[in-house]
């Protein structure tokens, strides 16, 4: 009798939390290890550990952990969620995302796996959403009872577990294999107008017929700026329905958007949400400006390649007073090459001019033992293309920054995973494989656009892509990235952990990127060294010592605000390992057009939360390496990369990462100081609405500075205070 009544009230409570879609966000526990008892729905695992599923299992008393561990969850599927479907033949249970590999068990039975363990072979990290589809008459479902989920979960590196935003259980209904297309990119017009096309797919074969609601709201006052609907959206698959809209943004802020589509005949509805772009950075003015950071480090007798980034209309003339001997200048592309024996700090007076005006610069060049003397700027393959990047796409990531942003002071192209042969030669040597047919003569083009080469490799026998690593062939592959002319190497632990023991010590974390380090010195070229290890170790204590030019702080980011900002916000205690030519990582950027293969899309972030992602990373020192398609880079993605005052705080020759000053329940101050006595202070609304956010003058921070400046309006402004958009940013700078 007291089972059945707890039964009946948990299932009132499912009723009125909504019987249409039962959440899975709470309830669950894990438990480290591997043992296949633990998927039998009878399994005892009331001494689990409670499990929080917006977490990683190693932000819940798991650190450094890779390997198995398992989840399990009690849930009521109550028979209501059938019946008020129009479809009723198919459960859809979704799981957030897993790092990286697993088995799903329901009452006992396996009904959904992805990615693969195999003793040791693992073929290739498969971390990301999970949803599996199971019959709704399928057995092992147990309608209106206990069900028990039992997840097995296998991570080969980094963050693990089971984590993210989307659990929960609902009926396949009509409108599942709908979806809005809005990933076209917004038009401007005169007088701040917006426009755009949007679209309606699906994958059913039903002919879809009914209502499409556009309503535009501003959500700092809430007003309605534009409602319209049209009875016109038919559509069914492979005939989609498109619609044009324009509206007038009246003001340089991000407005919400909500489409909503409504089927004539079931009455069920579909409703998307997205905001617009507003756009800060003042156009480049005509009249040549020289950009970039002020020092730049090569090790003696290595060579030199360097870009003088300058803006201005074309075409453009470049000199350089104080060159030392060895170096010379083109004077029509401002590529400076050529190799310095002798070490010092060369002062050097950059001078860039056309028809309009000059603009000149004071420059270090630093011959010495440190590189990388201020965070690396450029694009990484990752976070755009996966294990789909090719030559082509690399060509084009290269012709698209040295036509707009190297000008900026981006000047990294770097190759990740999937570019490796299946086997070495039988001298041991790695080739690249179809996809790259000429690494060198890829290098090649790259350096004569002014811009540097990076590839990627792991310690391990194998990448985290199942391509091959440099184990044991370290000394081999750093001579022939020398020889291939490549500038930078990104480092990934992946298989190492098969080789280092299950939990290792300190000094074995820190032994792979040594012995990479001692085998980079002894070729004749200065490649920077990037540590991708998440952070195992506190690495930001010892990466510097190791030898590491930077290192990742965290795991894989991905593009939502709860990735974005939990990394972001989380950097206060490795600040002080900051410094030149050795800098925290936070991994790259997910603005733009991302994907990680070779379908992408639109980043999920807001148009306020990439404000925010940027000014963020630039205040923490951070390399900022973009991880979008660089031959699709939209107006308000170049405006976010092209302000160079924003990146001016990045590339700060202090090399000093910001600190987190003020942490409230919705707001945060961050504070960076600069080489030249001013400092850089990010006012950032962690909350869901507009506020104002204000720092008084006579707040300590701010004693004794009396020049304030918006930095992504470019515009002198009276003190440290504003309205700050829902998960956005003021960044200033003060001056004294």
């Amino acid at each position: 009798m007291k089972k059945n009544l707890i039964l009946l009230l948990l299932l009132a409570l499912f009723f009125k939390a909504g019987a249409q879609n039962i959440s899975l966000t709470k309830g669950w526990k894990l438990s480290i290890g591997d043992n296949p008892e633990w998927s039998s729905p009878g399994f005892d695992d009331s001494g689990w550990q409670a499990a929080n599923v917006s977490k990683n299992w190693e932000q819940q008393g798991h650190p450094d952990y890779d390997g198995f561990g398992w989840y399990r969850l009690h849930v009521i599927i109550p028979s209501s969620i059938k019946e008020k479907s129009y479809l009723k033949d198919s459960v859809l249970i979704s799981l957030g995302s897993i790092d990286d590999n697993d088995e799903v068990y329901l009452n006992g039975t396996l009904i959904g796996k992805y990615g693969g363990h195999k003793g040791s072979d693992i073929k290739r990290s498969r971390y990301g959403p999970r949803s599996y589809k199971i019959a709704a008459n399928n057995p092992a479902l147990l309608w209106d009872k206990v069900n028990v989920l039992a997840v097995r979960v296998y991570d080969t590196g980094g963050d693990g577990g089971m984590y993210g935003t989307n659990f929960n259980i609902h009926m396949v209904d009509i409108m599942e294999g709908v979806h809005f297309d809005t990933g076209s990119d917004f038009s401007y017009g005169e007088h701040n107008t917006l426009g755009k096309s949007i679209g309606i797919n699906t994958s059913n074969n039903y002919p879809y017929k009914g209502t499409l609601s556009f309503k535009v709201t501003d959500p700092e006052t809430g007003a309605v700026i534009l409602s319209k609907k049209t009875d016109t959206a038919h559509f069914t698959t492979g005939v989609p329905f498109s619609w044009w809209f324009t509206f007038s943004a009246a003001k340089k802020k991000s407005y919400l958007i909500t489409y909503t589509f409504k089927d004539k005949k079931t009455g069920v509805e579909l409703s998307e949400t997205e905001t617009t772009p507003y756009i800060l950075t003042p156009a480049v003015s005509k009249i040549p400006k020289i950009n970039g950071a002020a020092i730049f480090g090569v090790r003696p007798g290595h060579p030199v390649l360097y870009l003088i980034p300058a803006t201005g209309k074309a075409p453009l003339k470049y000199k350089a007073q104080g060159l030392p001997a060895g170096l010379k200048l083109d004077a029509a592309t401002g590529i400076i090459t050529g190799t310095v024996d002798q070490k010092g700090s060369y002062p050097i007076v950059f001078t860039v001019s056309n028809k309009l005006g000059s603009n000149t610069k004071k420059f270090t060049l630093a011959i010495g033992d440190n590189v990388g003397l201020t965070p690396a700027l450029g694009w990484n393959s990752w976070n755009a293309w996966g294990l789909s990047v090719n030559d082509e796409k690399v060509r084009t990531s290269a012709r698209e920054m040295a036509g707009r942003l190297s000008v900026h002071g981006w000047s990294y192209i770097n190759i990740d995973d999937g570019w490796e042969a299946a086997k070495r030669q039988d001298d041991g040597k790695i080739t690249p494989n179809e996809k790259f047919p000429d690494m060198k003569g890829l290098t090649g083009y790259i350096h004569s656009l002014g811009l540097r080469m990076g590839i990627y490799s792991s310690p391990g026998p194998r990448t985290c892509g199942g391509y091959l690593g440099t184990w044991q062939h370290e000394d081999q592959d750093a001579q022939t990235y020398s020889d291939w002319g490549i500038d930078y190497l990104k480092y990934d632990w992946c298989s190492y952990g098969e080789i280092a023991p299950r939990n290792p010590n300190l000094e074995e974390m820190k032994k792979p990127y040594l012995v990479m380090r001692s085998s980079l010195d002894k070729v004749n070229r200065d490649i920077l060294f990037s540590y991708c290890q998440y952070g195992m170790g506190s690495v930001w204590t010892w990466g510097a010592e190791a030898g590491g030019n930077s290192w990742r702080t965290t795991g894989d980011i991905t593009d939502t605000w709860n990735s974005m900002s939990n990394i972001g916000f989380n950097q206060d205690k490795m600040a002080p390992y900051a410094g030149p030519g050795h800098f925290n990582d936070p991994d790259m950027l997910v603005v733009g057009k991302v994907g990680w293969g070779p379908s992408l899309h639109n980043t999920r972030l807001t148009f306020d939360e990439q404000y925010t992602h940027i000014s963020l990373w630039s205040l923490l020192a951070s390399p900022l390496l973009i991880g979008c398609d660089m031959g699709h880079l939209d107006r308000f993605t170049l405006s976010l990369l092209t302000n160079d005052e924003v990146l001016a705080i990045d590339q700060d020759a202090l090399g000093k990462s910001a600190r987190q000053y003020i942490k409230k329940d919705g707001y945060q101050v961050w504070v960076k100081e600069l080489k030249d006595g001013g400092k850089a202070i990010g006012l950032f609304n962690t909350t869901d609405s507009y506020q104002t956010i204000s720092l008084p003058k006579s707040d300590a921070a701010l004693k004794g500075y009396t020049k304030y400046r918006d930095v992504w309006r470019q515009q002198n402004v009276t003190s440290a205070s504003g309205r700050v958009a829902p998960h956005g940013v003021l960044l200033l700078r003060v001056e004294k």
